[in-house]
């Protein structure tokens, strides 16, 4: 979204008002600067405008907001994690409860929102929830942004109304693949999002569907592959990445996404494989079980995903196909 959806009067200054909060906090990871500046910007633009500071607007109320840089983890995606690093404090998940709105930054109540969340209200109370509701479908209403990206022709973000067809963004808005080779994959909702198969496509693109289709849509992000894509290696990408990017504090996404990339490359290999994709399964089900929190308790997503609908790249006679 445009940064002015945070920055523009209201936008951020309503939700103090209502929760009488005195300091707000936007966290950003490092790995994007350009919009760490951008925001930084607009929150200095709000400052002069009298929206931000010691006396918002002449009402006497105090509020100001201050962007911060993320030290570049992924786990920091989660609530407590996040408020551990904004702390200075290592990113690692706190146990729960207490919740964050009762015991959060500096053991102070704290909400932490998505800045979706946040840019859609002063929509709602301007337009009516009825105007807001008429965008989607089901339970899921309003708008969201998805981010195309991967093998894709046309990659970029388009803000569209809950229930789009998974279909229509990759081939409508995105053009198909950048390679013009047939659709094979498409992982909604990042790195810990299901693989789905060209199949899938017709999918709405809301909460429950995609539910219903063993996915989920995360913050939007939609990554294609083409015919070309080893799902057995993208497989082993979703234990890689939660190995590197886990906290390290619970064991089932510690040890268990480390052993996930270890079995994998047993399976590749052809040794032992009906054992060892047991085994495989036997880890997804810690994993989901006993993680503390989604990193670990969703990287079997893509895994089993990659499993239920791309077995045959499991096989130790595949074709060869790119990673």
């Amino acid at each position: 979204r445009d940064r002015h959806a945070l920055q523009q009067g209201e936008r951020i200054t309503l939700h103090e008002h209502a929760v009488g909060a005195g300091r707000g906090l936007i966290y950003i990871r490092s790995e994007y600067p350009a919009a760490i500046q951008t925001l930084r910007t607009a929150v200095d633009i709000a400052r002069v405008d009298g929206w931000l500071g010691a006396d918002v607007l002449g009402s006497g109320r105090a509020f100001d907001v201050r962007v911060v840089e993320g030290a570049g983890s992924y786990v920091c995606g989660e609530e407590t994690a996040m408020l551990e690093s904004l702390e200075g404090k290592r990113g690692m998940v706190r146990p729960k409860p207490p919740i964050p709105a009762l015991h959060g930054l500096f053991g102070r109540p704290t909400l932490v929102h998505n800045v979706l969340t946040l840019a859609a209200v002063p929509r709602i109370l301007t337009d009516g929830p009825a105007a807001y509701q008429a965008l989607g479908v089901d339970r899921s209403r309003g708008t969201q942004v998805f981010q195309l990206a991967g093998n894709v022709a046309r990659g970029g973000i388009v803000e569209l109304g809950f229930g789009v067809s998974l279909r229509e963004l990759v081939e409508d808005f995105g053009g198909g693949t950048r390679s013009g080779r047939p659709v094979r994959a498409v992982q909604v909702g990042g790195p810990l999002g299901a693989y789905l198969p060209e199949s899938a496509l017709d999918v709405p693109m809301d909460y429950e569907a995609l539910a219903a289709a063993g996915g989920l849509l995360g913050h939007g992000g939609v990554v294609v592959f083409d015919d070309t894509a080893d799902m057995a290696a993208q497989a082993r990408f979703a234990m890689e990445f939660c190995a590197v990017e886990s906290c390290g504090k619970c064991t089932p996404c510690r040890i268990g996404s480390t052993r996930g990339v270890e079995v994998i490359d047993r399976i590749n290999a052809g040794i032992d494989r009906d054992r060892n994709l047991e085994l495989l399964e036997e880890l997804c089900e810690a994993m989901t079980d006993g993680s503390l929190c989604a990193m670990g308790g969703l990287t079997p997503l893509p895994v089993r995903s990659a499993l239920r609908h791309f077995p045959e790249d499991f096989e130790p006679d595949k074709p060869e196909r790119e990673g």
